[in-house]
């Protein structure tokens, strides 16, 4: 069984999904390098209560030639820029494990938390071409296994750095001259495969304890994550992946073109195929917003998904009719929320605060 109320992110990437969508979308190509344009979008989905936005990252320019968009902002900053113009909306940047320092991610995604007061994620990524590799110059790229055992391991070194600090940590007590508690700082010691980290983290542990760690579900090493996505393409292939992590909230990933009649959305998938042959990862839907908002609910429902992560082919054009047109549906019937019933990330994925693995349970 699933809830009868999905969890719904959305991708604010460039002019949109597909490759082709600069070439019609109503957005400014020199907008797509201001933080403004990523603004709009995740005001769009915060109107419509929509649990996070994601932004996509790479240590790669993207694939292809003239014909698409190259060249990206950096997604975690972007995101950090976001923060104090929004309220609500989770902000999850794909961040790159691979040639980055767990220690740095840490901090960095931990002051993503402190700025948005408490609605930071963050999607962890390898790298694996010898290109990005190239860039550091310190280490050949590793393989497709050991990238991802990497991933793995930087995600259980960051959540200990997050604990290192408890919460009351911090004391500022003027009168004695204590601004902390030295006794409620901890290093962390972790000697792993990849990692050697002493700790403890020179930032002070997140609003939400741990921010919502998210990681793409065709890893073989994706356990342990908060959120994860799967990009599969079919149904049965979506439930397999949802039964593999029964501890985790699972979405599907979702391309979406969308029109006020099926015709018209077969129209505008041809149109953007014609400019730029593509196919994306994850399940595909062209059709209605009414026709979506009856699929989604029947796909949560057939595979033990949480939600999904949907990814509009052109901006503004297909988050506007999400937002206008299938969240006002999907609550109609129950598969939706009306409002944020909390002010954290974790709070709208129904996750409960983590707990500090060192903080003393009062009595033990």
């Amino acid at each position: 069984m699933v809830s009868a109320e999905l969890h719904l992110g959305v991708a604010i990437d460039g002019a949109g999904y597909h490759p082709a969508a600069w070439r019609i979308s109503a957005a400014e190509p020199a907008a797509l390098f201001t933080s403004g344009h990523y603004l709009r979008y995740a005001k769009l989905a915060e109107a419509a209560s929509l649990d996070f936005v994601t932004l996509d990252d790479s240590l790669a320019l993207q694939s292809g030639g003239e014909e698409v968009v190259r060249g990206r902002l950096d997604a975690l900053l972007t995101l950090s820029a976001l923060a104090p113009a929004t309220s609500r909306i989770g902000l999850v940047p794909t961040v790159t494990t691979t040639h980055t320092e767990p220690f740095h991610i840490s901090t960095s995604v931990a002051t993503l938390d402190h700025a948005s007061r408490g609605r930071a994620g963050v999607l962890a990524v390898p790298s694996s071409t010898e290109a990005e590799a190239a860039h550091f110059g310190r280490r050949p790229a590793p393989s497709p296994q050991d990238g991802e055992a990497e991933t793995a391991e930087v995600l259980d070194v960051i959540t200990r750095l997050w604990d290192s600090w408890e919460d009351g940590a911090i004391i500022r007590d003027a009168a004695s001259g204590r601004f902390i508690d030295r006794e409620k700082l901890h290093y962390v010691d972790f000697d792993g495969r990849f990692f050697s980290v002493k700790g403890p983290s020179i930032t002070p542990r997140p609003p939400q304890g741990h921010p919502v760690t998210a990681i793409y579900g065709d890893s073989p090493h994706a356990v342990g994550a908060d959120l994860v996505i799967t990009r599969a393409d079919h149904l049965d292939a979506v439930r397999a992946e949802a039964a593999r992590f029964p501890g985790a909230k699972v979405l599907a990933t979702v391309s979406i073109v969308l029109a006020e009649t099926e015709q018209g959305a077969r129209d505008r998938q041809h149109e953007l195929d014609a400019l730029v042959p593509f196919e994306p990862a994850g399940l595909s839907f062209a059709g209605t917003p009414a026709q979506l908002a009856a699929e989604l609910p029947r796909w949560a429902a057939e595979t033990g998904v949480a939600g999904f992560h949907l990814r509009p082919a052109v901006l503004p054009d297909d988050l506007d009719l999400l937002a206008g047109e299938v969240l006002p549906a999907l609550r109609a019937a129950g598969a939706f929320r009306d409002r944020y019933r909390g002010t954290t990330l974790r709070e709208h994925l129904g996750l409960g605060r983590a707990v500090n693995a060192y903080a003393v349970t009062p009595g033990a």
